[in-house]
């Protein structure tokens, strides 16, 4: 049984609300959302002496939120918890730890600019960004760190927008879009036809008392679909088109296109410039990874080397879940990066 964590938080904990017409959206999602700022003791004297402190911006995986990470859980340690240790041990500076809440109605978020589900992509830099640098005293460094879909996040947001960003960690990052997503197309078909359409689907989503595996793997496509291919108008509903024929599950290759432009190994030879900027390129996987993000992260690595872009990367024993322990190295490697 891993160590449950008791530590009592000593720096302080604000909860803000943003308001943002960037992330206006077909699903009918808030606009309005929430975020947890969290800032230890020891970076609170630092403030109080005059000092000022780098942001590290927590992008949540799929299925869940930057403030599920502050909440207690049985045998385990919140995020704030973590930053505080951390910096006790004197393994990390203090920082501006920010988990904003970019939770969807189709169960998650890729932090790309989606005319389905909102600029999340501009909203991390255009809204989030500028108000914590009016609320707090920071010294203008900013790093995006998450896992999964968070880890894609903060890669598609290095990638995207150069100089941005001052450093980026990807734990497990989709990356790798053909071995990644495309096994899941058949059960997904199948899960939509038994509902007669993707509109039923989703509809039977919202109502159902629980969702099976299968029903959320095929909402995870919708999700995608959703975030890579959302420019124009497809269908009626919320205008999701699915980069495969539900009927004969036959690869729709303008749409998967649209999906592999959101691609890192893709998006980057395009964008490669923007990454050797970065103070700090963090990327790593497990080498069991069940979704097989393993082998795109592989590929990645290939491409950052023949480009010439420093990074740090770690394949270690494991899969995709349960993989937190892992921010005890990204952690400290960003904060210590972001005070030079």
């Amino acid at each position: 049984m891993p160590e449950h964590s008791f530590a009592p938080i000593e720096g302080s904990i604000e909860r803000l609300t943003i308001d943002s017409d960037l992330l206006n959206n077909r699903l009918g999602d808030p606009t309005k959302r929430e975020v947890m700022v969290h800032i230890p003791r020891q970076g609170l004297e630092l403030i109080e002496q005059g000092g000022k402190l780098p942001v590290m911006i927590y992008l949540a995986p799929f299925t869940s939120s930057g403030l599920a990470r502050a909440g207690w859980k049985a045998f385990a340690e919140t995020l704030p918890q973590r930053h505080e240790r951390l910096v006790n041990d004197e393994k990390m500076p203090p920082t501006i730890l920010v988990l904003p809440d970019c939770f969807t109605s189709l169960g998650g978020n890729q932090f790309v600019d989606s005319e389905i589900m909102g600029k999340w992509s501009s909203w991390l830099h255009k809204s989030l960004k500028p108000i914590i640098v009016e609320r707090y005293s920071t010294n203008g460094k900013f790093a995006l760190f998450g896992k999964s879909s968070g880890g894609y996040g903060a890669l598609h947001n290095a990638i995207s927008h150069e100089g941005e960003w001052n450093a980026i960690a990807s734990h497990s990052g989709d990356v790798g879009f053909d071995v990644l997503y495309r096994s899941d197309f058949p059960t997904t078909a199948t899960q939509i036809n038994q509902q007669g359409n993707l509109d039923n689907f989703l509809t039977h989503v919202k109502k159902c008392s629980k969702l099976s595996g299968d029903d959320f793997h095929a909402l995870m496509i919708c999700a995608m679909a959703a975030s890579y291919d959302s420019k124009e108008i497809h269908n009626t509903g919320i205008s999701i088109r699915l980069p495969f024929d539900l009927e004969t599950c036959t690869l729709d290759n303008a749409a998967w296109n649209n999906w592999l432009a959101f691609d890192p190994l893709y998006s980057i030879k395009n964008n490669g410039n923007s990454l050797k900027n970065l103070d700090l390129l963090y990327i790593d996987c497990g080498n069991k990874d069940q979704y097989g993000i393993q082998y795109g992260s592989r590929k990645l690595i290939k491409i950052l080397q023949k480009h010439g872009i420093e990074h740090h990367w770690e394949e270690f024993e494991g899969t995709h879940s349960g993989i937190e322990h892992r921010l005890d190295i990204s952690m400290p490697m960003l904060a210590k990066v972001l005070y030079n």
